[in-house]
């Protein structure tokens, strides 16, 4: 049976990468571009695992992702991605069991993923699993802790704020070289033209008789 991945990230470029990298690795991936449409898989479909960008709309978005996944009763393998190096305290306290940090090598990725699974399936097969509490998060919208605020916007307040990636197509990069090299002519005709000027003026001003 393929286990089965949501991954959750607001920028396109990385989430349809990383999804085609996933599934050459043999796993069935749903996508979802906002913190909000993550909430929505995790309470229609079940995952055997969450890998969830933390800043989306908001810099909490990731959080509400995570405190969903942890409410499900099928208990998901929960990675946090992110582009920036994260302290194993503030993850762990956002309630995720691994942090990825983004970009990474393809087979880095999936050797990463799969202890993850290994890991979390042990877990769960464990005797105490069955009748221990799943620790779930404070809630994201109310009551949060003074430290989880802190660990959030700690957090949050490291993230650059990231451009959509572009991927030019030869034609785009033929159009733009074609572009520069017109701009230069124009830069070269502008700085002869006084010179041209004057050179005319002085031939059609009538010579001085001795």
């Amino acid at each position: 049976m393929r286990r089965r991945i949501l991954l959750v990230d607001d920028e396109v470029a990385i989430l349809l990468t990383l999804k085609a990298v996933l599934e050459i690795g043999g796993f069935d991936v749903d996508t979802a571009a906002s913190g909000r449409e993550g909430v929505s898989r995790l309470h229609t479909h079940e995952y055997q695992m969450l890998i969830t960008d933390m800043r989306m709309e908001h810099d909490e978005a990731g959080m509400e992702v995570i405190h969903a996944a942890r409410n499900a009763a099928y208990r998901p393998a929960i990675a946090l991605l992110s582009a920036f190096p994260v302290a194993e305290e503030d993850w762990q306290e956002m309630g995720a069991d691994k942090l990825l940090v983004k970009p990474t090598h393809t087979r880095v990725l999936l050797e990463q993923i799969e202890r993850m699974f290994d890991s979390h399936e042990k877990k769960l097969a464990s005797p105490d699993a069955a009748t221990s509490p799943v620790k779930i998060p404070d809630s994201v919208s109310a009551k949060k802790t003074p430290a989880r605020k802190t660990a959030v916007k700690k957090a949050a307040s490291k993230a650059p704020k990231t451009k959509a990636t572009t991927v030019k197509t030869p034609a785009a990069v033929k159009k733009a070289a074609t572009a520069k090299k017109a701009v230069a002519k124009k830069a070269t005709a502008a700085k002869t033209r006084p010179i041209a000027v004057a050179a005319k003026k002085s031939a059609t001003r009538p010579k001085l008789r001795a």
